[in-house]
């Protein structure tokens, strides 16, 4: 609990507000910029307005967006000689990844509110659609929440054990996009992948790449247990390496 009060306390001044707030309203607006400037209503109502927004959100923004997010919150470690400081402080090393894991997984569950609250209001005043947005996209941006912890998971790592601020955003990247190749491909495949993971939920009943275009039990199933086991398994591996790294310095 000391170690995440810890991290509380450092969001503060964090410049990860920005990209919190910026990158969600940003992508909604641009999927939307071409047919607000034409004055053009989309065609299928909220459901293209949550597909030109949500979809391209989930094949690499999302992912380029918790990188930059796990880069920032371990880059005061980096620093000078607070890494040897964390290894010799008596927090224990679980303790500081749950942590530091908790804080970006926080960090991205702002951000899909965000992304949310971007689409009614441009579905609303941008093109004064009817109604409100389906209420399987409130499903949707709930289990996108739970599908990025493993993903917040993997990025915090990446950031702990990389002092570069842009290799853990490279590596997003390049994630992002083999993750979407094997989607395409081979479908629930790409469940293994953090990345895949966070991609197939924001295609969740859109008919998009690899989706049918209705929201089973079975997907919503699967994408919870995957999200589950790996965010399970990323945590005790970065742990245990952390404690290897610790014994040897």
């Amino acid at each position: 609990m000391g170690a995440f009060a810890a991290e509380l306390i450092k969001l503060k001044r964090s410049l990860a507000w920005p990209v919190v707030v910026l990158l969600p309203i940003a992508l909604v607006l641009a999927g939307a910029a071409t047919r607000l400037a034409s004055g053009r209503a989309p065609e299928n109502g909220w459901d293209t307005v949550w597909l030109q927004s949500a979809v391209f959100y989930g094949l690499f923004p999302l992912a380029i967006g918790v990188a930059i997010l796990g880069s920032l919150v371990w880059r005061t470690e980096h620093r000078g000689s607070n890494w040897n400081a964390l290894m010799s402080g008596p927090t224990p090393s679980s303790q500081i990844v749950i942590a530091k894991t908790a804080v970006v997984a926080g960090l991205t569950a702002i951000m899909q509110v965000i992304m949310l609250c971007a689409v009614l209001i441009v579905g609303k005043l941008g093109f004064g659609l009817p109604g409100m947005l389906p209420g399987k996209y409130f499903g949707v941006t709930a289990l996108l929440i739970l599908a990025a912890v493993p993903l917040a998971a993997t990025q915090s790592a990446l950031s702990m054990f990389l002092r570069s601020f842009a290799g853990p955003i490279a590596f997003a990247l390049v994630g992002a996009g083999v993750s979407t190749a094997v989607l395409m491909v081979s479908g629930p495949a790409a469940l293994v992948s953090p990345y895949g993971i966070v991609t197939r939920t924001t295609q969740l009943g859109t008919g998009t790449f690899a989706d049918s275009g209705s929201i089973t039990a079975g997907d919503v199933i699967a994408i919870a247990i995957a999200s589950g086991v790996l965010a399970i398994a990323l945590i005790s591996a970065t742990t245990v390496i952390l404690n290897r790294r610790d014994a040897r310095a």
